[in-house]
């Protein structure tokens, strides 16, 4: 009986996924490995934290996906360390032996060294981190309507490092939270005292699309009532003040840092294939200098004639890297396989209710058929029809009532100081 070449994939976001649906019920043997038991729909991050929508809405368990798989296999654990000699990884709970071994571990929220900045801001790459958002904003409201005082500024502010979709969604959406939603349920506070600050490096939002994005996403920005901070850059926060270049101070107990991220990089292989935190790669995915290894979505590097620096670290390109290493490990001949290049399909981003940018590749449009555009895109990406119907049920009764019903403040048990 021929042995099936055993497969392991570290990290279940959109590459890892993606490589594993690909491989599925095929002659491989597979096996997934995440730290957590979910898949996590990223995009949808800013909606979780401003409770417009339930994590559960954007989450989808490995075993659940896998269920009826004849050859994959999904195992929770942290993995500590590769061996690349002996064709192993280490985790805090086993070893696991690999006939090719696929790293997909995307990235971290980038706190470029400052640890007291990393324990006191809060950072978006996981559900996690959008529950503690909403749960730290909401409890702020809660204890404003206590103290009826202002006696601590920061409890005013909330600010978001960082002008790209990320921090331009946050922005636009707690605008809309701060007009339509805390007034109903805290009405005898005036949030007119309520600051929602963005502060960009660039000169403009949304740096990397079209300059008419920008343009209409600062307008849109300006129109909610957002301070946008330009050409401004934070050198420091202590959990009370948040520190500038330029010499400013803006007192915040509410900061999101959405300024950038570095990949998730495993112990065990040669340091010097690191470029900015990934791992290079070559066109085919494969680690270079490794022959079984290779890396695919945020976490990898690869250096092509149009991309000449790497790709860009978004969703497109960590499906279809996925994609095309599974359709490759299929065919019979390395030979054969093909290697990736990527086609850039655009960029979007939503600012407020009627308000969207969209760049595609050949035209660009704004306003709310943009808007449309991004919310029916977005549905669609979604992976369940239970949480497309959820989704859609609750964004209809956010657009018709300028409301929500999912402002939980869900505190961990204090037995247990672990955030869940």
């Amino acid at each position: 009986m021929e042995t099936r070449e055993k497969i392991v994939i570290i990290g279940g976001g959109f590459a890892g996924l993606q490589l594993a649906k690909t491989l599925n019920n095929r002659n491989k043997k597979v096996i997934l490995i995440d730290k957590v038991n979910h898949h996590m729909f990223q995009p949808l991050f800013y909606q979780v934290a401003c409770g417009r929508i339930e994590p559960s809405n954007i989450s989808f368990p490995f075993r659940k996906i896998f269920q009826r798989s004849r050859n994959t296999q999904y195992r929770m654990t942290d993995v500590q360390k590769i061996v690349p000699e002996q064709n192993k990884i280490v985790t805090s709970d086993a070893e696991f032996h690999y006939d090719k071994l696929v790293i997909a571990t995307g990235c971290k929220t980038n706190f470029f060294g400052n640890e007291i900045m990393e324990s006191v801001a809060f950072g978006m790459k996981n559900t996690q981190e959008a529950i503690s958002i909403r749960n730290h904003v909401l409890l702020t409201f809660e204890k404003l309507i206590i103290e009826r005082s202002r006696s601590d500024d920061g409890n005013w502010n909330i600010v978001i490092v960082g002008s790209g979709p990320t921090g331009v969604e946050l922005a636009g959406a707690f605008a809309e939270m701060k007009k339509d939603i805390l007034p109903r349920d805290y009405p005898n506070m005036n949030f007119d005292n309520l600051n929602i600050i963005l502060i960009s490096a660039t000169d403009k939002p949304l740096d990397t699309m079209s300059r008419e994005a920008q343009d209409k996403s600062e307008l849109y920005l300006k129109q909610l009532g957002v301070n946008f901070m330009s050409g401004e850059r934070v050198t420091d926060y202590d959990g009370e003040i948040v520190h500038t270049a330029s010499g400013k101070e803006i007192p915040a107990n509410n900061v999101i840092w959405a300024a950038g991220v570095t990949g998730n990089v495993i112990e065990g292989l040669n340091p010097e294939i690191l470029v900015r935190n990934r791992y290079k790669t070559d066109r085919y995915n494969r680690v270079v200098g490794y022959e079984n290894i290779f890396a695919i979505g945020d976490i990898a590097y690869m250096e092509t004639p149009k991309y000449p620096h790497g790709h860009p670290q978004v969703a497109n390109v960590a499906i279809n890297q996925g994609k095309n290493l599974g359709k490759n490990i299929l065919k019979k001949s390395e030979k054969d396989w093909k290697e990736y290049e990527y086609e850039d399909r655009g960029s979007m981003a939503t600012i407020g209710k009627h308000r969207a940018v969209v760049d595609l590749p050949k035209f660009k449009f704004q306003g709310i058929f943009a808007w449309y555009f991004w919310m029916f895109l977005h549905l669609m990406l979604i992976l369940s029809v239970r949480n497309k119907i959820a989704i859609f049920f609750n964004w209809m009764w956010s657009y018709i009532n300028k409301d929500s019903s999912l402002r939980l403040i869900i505190l961990p048990n204090k037995k247990n100081s672990t955030e869940q």
